[in-house]
């Protein structure tokens, strides 16, 4: 997973609530396990119509914020089911960073298996921040994660709060397979080079009592 450490990028402002996973990916992209090829189908309902055709006023098709690194949001970002493909068609456009006054639990933990940062922030923050997108590719957003702070264009600075866990899970860009391997791979190792014998399987079926043979070679 790519460490995340401090992001300068333009941010996309979406001032809605609710925004559900089925809106991040509709449910007719999820027939794919692959984490790539998503981004073209992020916001599909949004982003196209019945056609094909791209919506030229939905934000991600606005020629400013085809490359958007950041997305801004109101309360509740990720409700809906928990498809993981959510953050991944995020990523594979190219969001690094997702910011909004709360989350959906779920959602809020995909994104940290994924390489994502999703920043709580008051609504009136969010909003400034929105503010400052509307701007275009002019007003760009600097988000660093080892300091938890967000430069915004005329330089002030806004502190988030993070889970010290999480925050160096991105900071090193562990996914859960590189957590376990960091933690306990000299165990796993050890556990794989015992040797196979001790764990060849009794011959005696379980739930059937076993003869015993009396002295005068009767079965008991």
């Amino acid at each position: 997973m790519e460490k995340f450490t401090r992001l300068t990028s333009v941010a996309a402002a979406l001032p809605q609530e609710n925004v559900d996973t089925d809106q991040i990916i509709p449910a007719r992209f999820l027939k794919t396990i692959r984490r790539t090829g998503l981004g073209e189908h992020l916001f599909a309902g949004q982003r196209y119509d019945a056609d094909g055709r791209e919506n030229p006023d939905f934000v991600l098709n606005k020629p400013a914020y085809r490359k958007a690194g950041i997305l801004i949001t109101l309360d509740n970002l990720g409700c809906g089911s928990s498809r993981e493909h959510a953050p991944w068609a995020l990523l594979d456009f190219g969001i690094r960073c997702v910011i909004a006054p709360s989350f959906a639990d779920i959602f809020y933990n995909n994104c940290f298996k994924n390489g994502i940062l999703p920043i709580r922030l008051p609504r009136e923050q969010c909003l400034a921040l929105m503010e400052d997108a509307s701007h275009g590719e002019n007003a760009r957003l600097t988000v660093d994660l080892e300091k938890q702070e967000i430069h915004r264009p005329d330089g002030e600075v806004l502190s988030f709060e993070m889970d010290p866990f999480r925050r160096q899970v991105l900071l090193e860009g562990l996914d859960d397979v590189a957590q376990t391997l960091k933690n306990h791979e000299q165990a796993i190792r050890e556990f794989e080079a015992r040797p196979s014998r001790a764990w060849v399987p009794s011959t005696k079926q379980p739930g059937r009592p076993q003869s015993v043979i009396g002295s005068k070679g009767e079965q008991a």
